[in-house]
């Protein structure tokens, strides 16, 4: 792709960095910006700073937060007996935009994925062990809320295996057949653990 500037083309090699943007895309945003008054790119660019220089990760769960603890871990309203183990901090907004949670989280910074180098030492693990430790049985359960994929299945035996020596319910979130969805076009191994894992009809 030719571009009429230097400076353009190096804003949309680094724009295009971010994940589920192309080429395409990043030179739309970037020549939107040139377009924009100075002071809207000004604005983005120190909120970007900021973001950078002061976001920081709660000590207890390691969620996205402003302080050193997260708004959840903080609030009394929470339900501290339940612990809803996640991969990122995106799956706590999912969860949270629900309304149908009102356990506390910890977030494991991703899955174990031997093919991109990540084990279990680089995940939060060892932190969750180190919780639930220190609960001194006030935790009752732990909800493996990962993803439906092999890595996220290997992750949930794992975590399974090591917190099994706690007298604590394991679970993990339900999966099958989504509302409105189709089964002849849902694949086989959802439709299969949506046969295996049914609940009963009332």
């Amino acid at each position: 792709m030719e571009y009429p500037s230097k400076l353009i083309e190096e804003a949309v090699n680094e724009v295009s960095r971010f994940p589920g943007i192309g080429k395409k895309t990043a030179l739309r945003l970037v020549l939107h910006l040139v377009k924009e008054n100075e002071s809207r790119t000004y604005s983005l660019t120190e909120a970007l700073n900021k973001l950078r220089a002061n976001i920081k990760f709660c000590k207890t769960c390691h969620n996205i937060s402003d302080e050193e603890e997260c708004s959840i871990c903080k609030s009394h309203r929470r339900d501290r007996s339940i612990i809803c183990v996640v991969e990122e901090s995106k799956d706590v907004m999912a969860i949270e935009n629900t309304s149908q949670y009102r356990g506390v989280y910890h977030v494991l910074g991703g899955i174990i994925s031997p093919m991109n180098g990540i084990g279990p030492s680089d995940l939060k693990i060892d932190s969750l062990v180190e919780r639930l430790t220190k609960s001194n049985g006030e935790a009752k359960e732990i909800i493996l809320a990962l993803s439906p994929t092999m890595e996220g299945d290997t992750t949930s035996f794992y975590i399974n295996k090591r917190i099994s020596g706690f007298s604590l319910k394991i679970s993990s979130i339900a999966r099958g057949i989504s509302v409105g969805g189709d089964l002849e076009y849902t694949d086989e191994i959802t439709l299969g653990r949506s046969i295996t894992g049914r609940t009963l009809f009332n």
